[in-house]
């Protein structure tokens, strides 16, 4: 059994980790707000980007640009993993490996050829584990205190770079889409080539609407390509800006909270250790004095 001593440290050891997970839940839920507004504010000019291209791809004749028709070949693909650099935010990182996880071994299993390109330090050291081989590279944005559209033009100059030189025939897209404080959804999106969703196209009357480009379309969509590869990273991005702290506010609270479970505990054995000690002392002392 513990003594009195090794109770006390425990209880004020707990203490101490309660208040510091206590801090990180406030700090999340201060840096949530802005994080969530910016993910929202991503995902209409993301859509509206997606129903532009499905019009203007509706137009060209011959398939089109290579970014949106593909190269014709599906053996090498590429899966890009958005993470978080920093962990203490629940299941966040391993729900987005997981995902990433299955699609690999899947694929695999077909016989096709898979690459890694991790976004964010935790998923690549889950994936490293299992995949090392396939990782090519690791892009860190540890040093990112407000994530903007050029961290994201970076990655997506790389993924069409990488793909001119013909390294991987498809890329996806691996994220958390923010649903709310409790619940962020894994997502998939691929990427090159550009996956235009049927609703975006065949949905409304406004799509179906006739228009004439000018420039021709195929100059448009030689644009707007490239830049529709960077907005969906950085809509990604911001997204998982929002899940890492609803997913670390969430966390954090329940820390907190089985913290104070544990304090009530250990105090409940501290006082019921200490009254023992001193019915004890005092039983002795009441035995001696009767023994004289």
């Amino acid at each position: 059994m513990a003594s009195l001593k090794d109770l006390r440290n425990r209880i004020s050891s707990v203490k101490a980790t309660q208040k510091i997970t206590k801090a990180m839940q406030m700090v999340a839920a201060a840096k949530l707000r802005r994080a969530q507004l910016a993910a929202e504010a991503a995902r209409p000019y993301a859509e509206r980007m997606e129903t532009v291209l499905a019009n203007v791809a509706g137009g060209v004749s011959g398939g089109g640009p290579v970014l949106l028709a593909g190269n014709g070949r599906d053996d090498v693909h590429l899966l890009v993993v958005c993470t978080a650099e920093r962990g203490l935010c629940g299941a966040f990182n391993s729900s987005i490996v997981r995902l990433a996880r299955e699609r690999a071994l899947g694929l695999m299993a077909q016989g096709k050829t898979v690459k890694i390109l991790c976004v964010g330090k935790k998923g690549y050291d889950q994936l490293r584990r299992q995949f090392e081989k396939q990782i090519v590279e690791l892009i860190e944005l540890r040093s990112v205190k407000q994530m903007a559209f050029t961290n994201a033009d970076v990655i997506g100059k790389k993924l069409i770079a990488m793909f001119e030189a013909g390294e991987f025939d498809v890329a996806t897209l691996f994220f958390s889409r923010f649903r709310s404080v409790i619940l962020q959804i894994p997502t998939a999106m691929q990427i090159i080539p550009a996956q235009i969703p049927a609703s975006a196209s065949t949905g409304s009357d406004a799509s179906k609407a006739s228009y004439e480009y000018e420039p021709e379309e195929s100059e448009i969509l030689a644009t707007l390509l490239p830049r529709n590869i960077s907005v969906q990273v950085f809509r990604a991005l911001l997204e998982n800006a929002a899940s890492e702290q609803g997913a670390r506010m969430s966390s954090m609270d329940n820390a907190t909270r089985n913290a104070g479970e544990m304090i009530k505990k250990q105090t409940i054995i501290y006082n019921r250790s200490r009254q023992a000690m001193i019915t004890k002392e005092l039983i002795e002392i009441i035995s001696g004095a009767e023994a004289l």
